[in-house]
């Protein structure tokens, strides 16, 4: 049992220093998104007890005042490295659009069973005015989210 727990602290400890190691090149923004009204990194942000992570880029282009794309894409992190049997978690982000009348809709939300790997995600949405992105854990089967971080907010239009 000691040998599971030390290698999974030892996993996610190279993990961390990978990241850390990384250049931000590791997250360039899509060939597509260069000449953007609006880009900018977002996250990490992790989940309650930091077992769930995610971080990615956001870009925003506009047709006019009240009329934008938003184009987000990034990576979601399982961090726990407990069975299910001992109640263990996947990795949980979602992501709520506030739009221009002020209405908060949900727009996207991943779940990502993988320990200690990760999964990529990428979505768009029309006319945001703020975009928010909160990271949680959910059961394997997506019953139920629990141990959320705060929202983070990744976009305004103010």
């Amino acid at each position: 049992m000691f040998k599971k727990i030390a290698t999974g602290f030892l996993a996610v400890a190279a993990t961390s220093a990978l990241a850390l190691s990384l250049p931000s090149a590791a997250f360039a923004s899509p060939a597509s998104h260069t000449d953007d009204d609006y880009s900018d990194y977002w996250g990490p942000d992790y989940a309650k007890y930091h077992l769930a992570k995610a971080q990615g880029y956001v870009s925003v282009n506009y047709d006019d005042d009240e009329s934008n794309s938003a184009y987000v894409s990034g990576r979601l992190w399982d961090l726990d490295n407990r069975t299910y049997d001992e109640g263990g978690k996947c990795a949980y982000v979602k992501f709520m659009a506030e739009d221009f009348d002020y209405d908060w809709s949900t727009v996207y939300t991943k779940k990502y069973c993988g320990y200690p790997g990760y999964k990529k995600f990428s979505f768009s949405t029309d006319d945001v005015y703020t975009l928010r992105v909160k990271v949680c854990q959910v059961t394997p089967n997506g019953a139920y989210v629990s141990k959320c971080g705060p929202w983070d907010e990744i976009y305004s239009a103010e």
